[in-house]
């Protein structure tokens, strides 16, 4: 939308080194998740442990989609926040940075399983009310909160999914290795600095490679979409839109959903939605002009592009508020019409160009081979009572690699830490019941997981409104 001055270009250079340092962190914080088990059953060498991780994340970030990527974004509807003063961008980025790169430093200076994704959401959350407070929100925030809530239940349930799995898999795996050689092998504790049998190791390794994987395929996404809302935020005009998109696809999708909406009654409708439905009649004729005007995005000046976005995004949460309401009469056709229409134009607007997942690929990558040991030991040693077991391991990464798998196919993030630490002390359950869980650390888990979101959407929020008074 504009060119930036030198000031700006280092403001969005150090923006852009943030973020990677945040999914550095997210790496070496989360590095445990996936290790622990191999490296407290002497499957792996430490190092060897890390260094395969992280091999496995960095690989995860390409094959894991954007759809998790654009539920960060589309969380935090950025057209809402930025204007064309590119200080009020600038000061929404650094609030999200410096709260969620802060709490991910605490909580792992002190050996804390703490999930990273919790905290970006609540940095993100934290902004999004902290706008309220300024005079040009009128009052409104800026959170999506019908997102908010598909990533909030995500983040919840996963946890008590994780608990409940795993102790679900060691009774069937006590029940059917019940007094044979695979149940004394599985459910006997590592001898120290002895590998376990070469086909339990196998399987250690597996389950270790699988969340690995899918730690980068969802957590990754999650930074691949914070490096999305900066570069649309600082520098819109090359970023709001997807340059190689074919925008005259926008044609038929545009005509059909006119038509529906022409020919729908709109009799019921209280007065916002009547108003809904005049600006998207609106919107759709000036993105029908757009469409016929150009063939691609690039070939569109780069002033308009923001606004387009603006126009697509605000349609599509039109569109999707009005055909949930039951005072809009259309047909079950005509709403499948309108979702599948929707699909096809947010094609302009969800995207991430390929440097952008490289980027987050090598971060993620390197910070999963450094920073372990504190959270490893307290997986290994400080959740449970017993050492960790080989059929509590292979359980617990099982459960958190199928779990995160799900999530990511499904575009909602999840915490890998919440879902496998949650693992593991569901196997320590199954075997001796809760008499078997640390309780201090228990404690200290659970203090960090009910904090982060009050204290870091606090704190992001603060930020953000120092940063908008400064600015």
């Amino acid at each position: 939308m504009f060119e930036l001055d030198t000031s700006y270009t280092v403001l969005l250079v150090v923006c852009l080194i943030a973020a990677c340092g945040f999914e550095f962190v997210n790496g070496f914080h989360d590095t445990a998740n996936a290790v622990a088990t191999v490296i407290y059953t002497n499957s792996l060498k430490p190092w060897m442990a890390v260094v395969w991780s992280g091999i496995m994340n960095a690989t995860g970030v390409f094959f894991g989609g954007i759809a998790v990527a654009m539920g960060i974004v589309n969380l935090l509807p950025v057209e809402t926040l930025v204007d064309q003063n590119i200080a009020h961008s600038v000061s929404m980025v650094a609030a999200l940075l410096l709260s969620a790169i802060f709490w991910n430093l605490l909580t792992w200076w002190f050996g804390i399983p703490c999930s990273s994704s919790h905290t970006l959401v609540a940095s993100i959350l934290g902004v999004g009310l902290a706008y309220s407070f300024l005079p040009e929100s009128h009052g409104d925030s800026a959170v999506n909160w019908a997102k908010a809530l598909d990533i909030g239940s995500s983040l919840l349930i996963s946890p008590l999914f994780g608990f409940t799995m795993v102790i679900i898999l060691m009774f069937l795996l006590q029940r059917l290795t019940k007094n044979t050689p695979t149940g004394d092998d599985l459910f006997k504790e590592p001898k120290k600095n002895t590998p376990p049998p070469f086909w339990i190791r196998s399987i250690l390794l597996l389950t270790c490679t699988l969340v690995s994987f899918f730690h980068g395929n969802n957590d990754g996404q999650k930074g691949v979409g914070l490096i999305m809302l900066i570069l649309i935020g600082i520098v819109p005009g090359y970023f709001a839109l997807n340059e190689s998109f074919d925008i005259r696809g926008l044609d038929r999708p545009l005509a059909q959903i006119e038509t529906i909406i022409r020919d729908a009654d709109t009799t019921r409708l209280s007065a916002p939605d009547v108003k809904k439905i005049t600006d998207s009649k609106g919107m759709i004729a000036e993105l029908s002009t757009w469409s016929k005007k150009y063939t691609f995005v690039k070939d569109m000046p780069r002033t308009e592009r923001f606004q387009i976005r603006k126009d697509l995004l605000t349609l599509n949460r039109n569109l999707k508020s009005l055909i949930g309401s039951e005072e809009l009469n259309l047909s079950p056709s005509d709403k499948t019409t309108i979702e599948k229409d929707l699909k096809a134009l947010e094609k302009t607007t969800d995207y991430a160009p390929l440097g952008v997942i490289a980027l987050i690929s090598v971060s993620l990558g390197l910070g999963t081979m450094i920073g372990w040991k504190r959270i490893v030991k307290t997986i290994g040693e400080k959740i449970g009572k017993q050492h960790l077991t080989y059929a509590q391991g292979a359980s617990s990464e099982l459960v958190a690699a199928s779990t995160i798998g799900l999530s990511s196919y499904l575009g909602l993030p999840v915490s890998t830490t919440h879902v496998l630490s949650s693992g593991i002390a569901g196997s320590m359950v199954a075997s001796k019941g809760i008499k078997n869980l640390q309780p201090e650390t228990v404690r200290n888990i659970l203090i960090a997981w009910l904090l982060t979101l009050p204290v870091v959407m606090v704190v992001s929020g603060s930020l953000f409104l120092l940063f908008r008074a400064i600015f």
